[in-house]
């Protein structure tokens, strides 16, 4: 605490009013520093409200980005268990197919042996009925056949 000198009637009104003085400074300085620590701190409130709306922007961003992730997952396993049943079926059918021709190919493959063996046998047949023909012929004789001519 400030000690003032004493003089007659008191203190000494200089000391005092250069105190005064001093104390009104002060005051206004600290309330000058006041008004710009109250204009600082608003200045950060806003720019907190701020950056909290981008932060609850950001996460709207994100969770709109992981439902779409999500979506976009499901829709490519749907679509994935789509093209594999496709494969499989047209796989079958495939399958099927060929096995309907192969089917097709041993049986003809079958009626043809089977013609070809007839063919053998007629052909067989036809040179052995030739072959008796050719044994007759020389049974025949010919010196009597010539007699009758």
């Amino acid at each position: 605490m400030k000690k003032f000198d004493t003089v007659f009637r008191g203190y000494d009104k200089a000391q005092v009013q250069s105190f005064l003085d001093d104390v009104i400074k002060n005051y206004e300085l600290l309330l000058e520093k006041s008004k710009k620590t109250e204009e600082e701190n608003k200045k950060l409130v806003e720019q907190i409200a701020y950056y909290q709306r981008i932060e609850d922007t950001m996460n709207r961003a994100i969770y709109t980005a992981e439902a779409a992730g999500d979506q976009i997952k499901s829709s490519a396993r749907k679509e994935a268990n789509v093209l594999i049943n496709d494969a499989r079926r047209n796989a079958n059918r495939i399958i099927n197919d060929a096995l309907l021709k192969a089917e097709r190919a041993q049986n003809h493959a079958d009626q043809l042996k089977r013609n070809t063996n007839i063919l053998k046998r007629r052909l067989r047949q036809i040179i052995e009925n030739q072959l008796e023909v050719i044994e007759e012929m020389d049974k025949v004789d010919f010196d009597r056949v010539d007699e009758k001519y």
